[in-house]
């Protein structure tokens, strides 16, 4: 066997991480201000994007320590029946790795996953190592993320909080049939075990008001998971009903959708075709309904049919229509809950209608201040000067409002 230089381990396993969409990928160019192409360059190294506890936009060195895995989940490239060229990182690779790409300002922390070696105790131990290497040894204070082994030991588990900002199980599959049938190997009660094991450490690491003491610092930018879409049968109503479980149950920060990407030699099980990505990007947007909006699950769902989500508008205006007798909302008296149903109207905008409103009657112009989607947001709503009248009513009105099939926006 060939000994692998780094450079074409940092190849293999940056690309093999890019399957989990814990962070999306930054398509960053090369920024070799040498001229060649070398460790320090971020071509095809696995730069993505995350965000730090404090809202700020970080780039991170996204690697897995190993695609030589031990179990044979049926919709992953890395399963052990899998023909693809394999590498290992040592330990002290990752951490020169992560170094070298922070003092040339590449990146802000490291995302470290790992497919399961000799078994999830030896996998973890290993995570933990780089990460406590990084603080202890090298005194890194950029952000580290890592991926957790469910059924590896709670004491390991407590170690990785110590040393990562974040940490986080995939929960994989939205049901547990579907992980039972294409992953036989993992257990949905270890991984649920392991992420309430997390919320618990969270909890715990939460500073009382009044204590003088503050308790030990663990994985302060919380625990999330993820999800692939596409890879089974389950609809956008029990993905979203899993992710509302998870963020009730758990605390988690956030749930990430994947849509399901296939793979060379996969099961006769498995579909041919990836779902549309529109699909993610609408479940992306539900989740924040829920989260940030005040919607329930049934309420999103019943814009689409048969338990998906509508894929030609966002879900906030897919409901609006269906509820056209809820409109219009008058912006100078409508509640704050009210307002977040509006179509086009985020959390940012409500706020600052509810400040200027305290001040003055609002008018149209006021809130197209307010508001990019204005135009979105016209025939929902009254204001000092303006009433839709029959807009709202307008049998034409989902045709005007559905924006190009190439645009994507939040809401």
């Amino acid at each position: 066997m060939v000994a692998l230089t780094l450079t074409r381990k940092l190849a293999i396993l940056a690309d093999a991480a890019k399957y989990d969409a814990s962070c999306a990928s930054s398509g960053t160019e090369k920024r070799d201000s040498s001229g060649t192409k070398g460790i320090g360059s971020t071509e095809g190294s696995g730069i993505c994007h995350s965000y730090a506890p404090d809202g700020r936009c970080i780039s991170l060195l996204k690697l897995l320590l190993t695609n030589f895995c031990i179990y044979d989940c049926a919709y992953c490239i890395n399963r052990s029946s899998s023909n693809v060229q394999r590498a290992r990182f040592a330990v002290d690779e990752v951490v020169r790795l992560t170094l070298d790409f922070y003092k040339r300002n590449y990146i802000e922390g490291l995302f470290l996953s790992s497919g399961i070696i000799r078994s999830p105790d030896h996998t973890m131990e290993e995570m933990v190592r780089v990460a406590r290497t990084l603080r202890e040894t090298h005194h890194f204070a950029g952000y580290i993320h890592l991926k957790v082994i469910p059924n590896a030991s709670p004491e390991l588990l407590v170690e990785a909080g110590r040393w990562a900002d974040r940490l986080s199980t995939n929960i994989e599959l939205p049901t547990d049939a579907a992980l039972e049938t294409f992953a036989p190997e993992k257990r949905p009660s270890e991984i649920r075990t392991a992420m309430a094991r997390l919320r618990g450490k969270l909890v715990e690491a939460e500073p009382e008001k009044k204590a003088r003491a503050k308790p030990a610092k663990f994985a302060p930018a919380g625990q999330s998971t993820q999800m692939i879409v596409g890879a089974d049968g389950a609809d956008d109503g029990a993905i979203l009903t899993r992710a509302a479980g998870l963020y009730s149950g758990y605390q988690l920060k956030r749930v990430y959708y994947s849509a399901f990407s296939p793979i060379p030699d996969a099961s006769s099980r498995l579909p041919l075709k990836p779902p549309p990505l529109m699909r993610e990007h609408r479940l992306y947007q539900a989740d924040w309904l829920i989260r940030f909006y005040g919607f329930d699950v049934p309420e999103i769902v019943s814009g689409g049919e048969e338990g998906h989500l509508d894929l030609a508008v966002d879900p906030k205006l897919a409901w609006a229509l269906k509820h056209r007798q809820n409109f219009p909302v008058d912006v100078n008296r409508a509640e704050r809950e009210t307002l977040l149903r509006v179509p086009g109207l985020g959390v940012n905008a409500v706020k600052r209608i509810l400040v200027s409103r305290r001040h003055h009657r609002l008018r149209l112009d006021d809130v197209a201040r307010m508001t990019a989607s204005i135009d979105k947001v016209r025939p929902f709503i009254s204001t000092a000067d303006w009433t839709p009248g029959g807009l709202t009513d307008d049998a034409r009105l989902r045709q005007k409002l559905a924006p190009p099939p190439e645009q994507l926006s939040l809401f």
